[in-house]
């Protein structure tokens, strides 16, 4: 007796005269979708690699190297901080740290945005030529911002130690103490002040997600990262980086507008990520709600990074 298949192959659909059956495919799945990213993940000397033979690349033959991007932070922060003190009547010394930190921090944000929208499409001839997983080449991105983040931290250093005796107490933002006539009194350096690091943690984390859902529909779609970059300037200055959400809290002109800017401020999701980071930095207590607010997104990133990586992860070096 002869075994019996009931399964019509190829040749057996041809010689019946109908279609054949093509074999299921298992690459659009979340298990392929998350072995890509612990793949990717694993692959540490490459994606590092990679990542700081960029920046070595950008300051070629320099005499100071990478130390570039700290000097420049540096004078814009600078600037920065002289100019809309004077403007807003804040105090320097408290002032300069607030806008120098935020500003740090928005450059990691905004780095991470416009350079990760054009992960994969930059990296078309490695993604053509070697087989490596996606997530290396976000991962290049986010260690590359890493990187610049960690020149630009120099800056934040030398300003708080300049300006540690204004922030190892409770201050006021506007009049550099803390007293009867402070809208808003910051408790100083802390214990606390340790959060920046998961908090930065945290900022990477939602980096990569961003970077590999972005990558994927930039690829696609070429012009979504002209939108995005027009975008990014408006939110730079709707987000409070180079003025003080105190001021709002105020008995001046521009307590007024408390009641609307306020909510709106508290809606921007930026706002969230700058100050989980920028307030223990500068001696500044952060909101629970700011954490509760970035951790839902970064749960919701997630998830729709890994929707993208299952349905299109196969499709990049096609688009590219």
């Amino acid at each position: 007796m002869h075994a019996t298949s009931t399964v019509e192959t190829a040749s057996d659909a041809v010689a019946h005269g109908s279609a054949p059956i093509p074999p299921a495919s298992d690459s659009r799945s979340f298990a392929r979708a998350i072995a890509d990213l612990r793949d990717g993940f694993r692959q540490q000397e490459l994606w590092s690699h990679l990542g700081w033979q960029d920046i070595k690349q950008r300051y070629r033959r320099s005499v100071i190297g990478p130390f570039w991007i700290t000097i420049s932070q540096g004078v814009i922060s600078l600037g920065l901080g002289l100019l809309y003190s004077q403007l807003f009547g804040m105090h320097i010394s408290t002032f300069l740290p607030y806008i120098s930190t935020g500003f740090i921090v928005w450059t990691f944000i905004s780095g991470s945005l416009t350079e990760g929208m054009e992960t994969f499409i930059s990296n078309e001839g490695l993604i053509k030529q070697i087989r490596a997983p996606l997530t290396v080449y976000a991962l290049r991105t986010v260690w590359r911002q890493t990187l610049l983040f960690a020149h630009n931290l120099i800056v934040v250093v030398i300003i708080d130690a300049i300006f540690f005796t204004s922030l190892d107490h409770p201050y006021g933002l506007t009049n550099g103490v803390c007293d009867a006539s402070s809208t808003i009194c910051h408790p100083g350096f802390g214990w606390y002040s340790l959060s920046a690091i998961p908090a930065f943690v945290l900022l990477a984390f939602n980096a990569w997600w961003v970077t590999l859902l972005l990558g994927i529909i930039s690829t696609r779609y070429r012009d979504l990262p002209q939108v995005i970059n027009s975008l990014i300037q408006l939110l730079f200055y709707m987000t409070p980086i180079v003025w003080p959400i105190d001021q709002l809290y105020g008995h001046g002109a521009r307590a007024a507008m408390a009641d609307w800017v306020v909510p709106i401020v508290h809606l921007n999701p930026f706002y969230h990520f700058v100050q989980i980071l920028r307030a223990p930095l500068i001696g500044q207590a952060v909101n629970v709600g700011s954490w509760l607010v970035v951790g839902g997104i970064t749960v919701a990133g997630w998830l729709l990074a890994l929707v993208a990586m299952r349905n299109y992860r196969a499709r990049v070096s096609y688009w590219v």
